[in-house]
């Protein structure tokens, strides 16, 4: 089995569960998961870069966030 196969079978599962990934994606686990990853990354971003792109890196963080979870 090769690349290819493994990219359409993957196109394949997405396109046969559309409907049950895009509800797991506005679940309230998913919210929980995406808050902690989000925040970790969005520190650990304002830790190695200058302060100047906090509240970018702050809304790049919330622009996300709205993509993901049940948080409106």
């Amino acid at each position: 089995m090769g690349i290819d196969d493994l990219v359409n079978q993957g196109k394949q599962f997405l396109d046969q569960n559309k409907d049950k990934i895009g509800e797991a994606l506005k679940s309230d686990q998913a919210e929980d998961i995406s808050d902690k990853a989000l925040d970790a990354a969005a520190e650990f971003v304002k830790k190695v870069a200058p302060d100047s792109v906090d509240q970018h890196v702050d809304g790049v963080r919330d622009n996300i966030d709205k993509a993901v979870g049940n948080e409106k």
